[in-house]
């Protein structure tokens, strides 16, 4: 998160704020996925997806658009970091993340984030299990319903603590990736 005079930036530690399901979040996630994938033409960008819980009807969530991108090689990041930083994405550098097997970006507005994008390598598997998990729940209202709880219970319990909070769903996402 390089932000002038190494301040840390108000955004980087939001509570986690569980809202209401928003019938506009899939249009959002077109249009922000249209725009990222333009964005990343000169870098041969694969796809653009929306993932997460915005992307699943009826699912309560923080209001933000995730969204994965995949690029044959996360070689050029300085590049990529320059040509996002105009649209008002924020890099968050690996050793900040800590997760090496992504780049991982935030879009801003009013001190807010509204997105994120988790930039991939062609053939990541994490790729495959993300699109995976939001498949099974677009299918499967029962899932949505006991995600939408456990959520909500985790805001909660984690609200100004958006790692512990992201650790705490992982024991329902892998039960739901392990489902035939």
């Amino acid at each position: 998160m390089k932000e002038e005079n190494n301040k840390v930036p108000v955004w980087a530690y939001e509570a986690v704020k569980i809202v209401k399901p928003d019938p506009m979040w899939i249009e959002k996630g077109i249009q922000e996925g249209d725009e990222v994938y333009h964005s990343l033409l000169e870098f041969d960008v694969k796809k653009v997806e929306h993932i997460g819980s915005t992307a699943i009807p009826n699912l309560p969530a923080k209001p933000i658009i995730d969204l994965m991108a995949s690029l044959p090689s996360l070689e050029p990041i300085d590049k990529i970091v320059e040509t996002l930083a105009i649209d008002d994405w924020h890099y968050v550098p690996p050793e900040l993340d800590k997760r090496p097997w992504r780049r991982f970006f935030v879009k801003v507005k009013n001190n807010k984030r509204v997105s994120h994008l988790h930039l991939m390598q062609t053939g990541e598997d994490r790729w495959e299990k993300q699109l995976l998990f939001r498949d099974k729940l677009r299918a499967n209202p029962h899932l949505v319903e006991e995600y939408s709880i456990i959520k909500q219970q985790l805001a909660l319990e984690f609200n100004n603590n958006r790692e512990g909070y992201t650790e705490a769903k992982k024991a329902f996402i892998n039960r739901v990736l392990l489902q035939d």
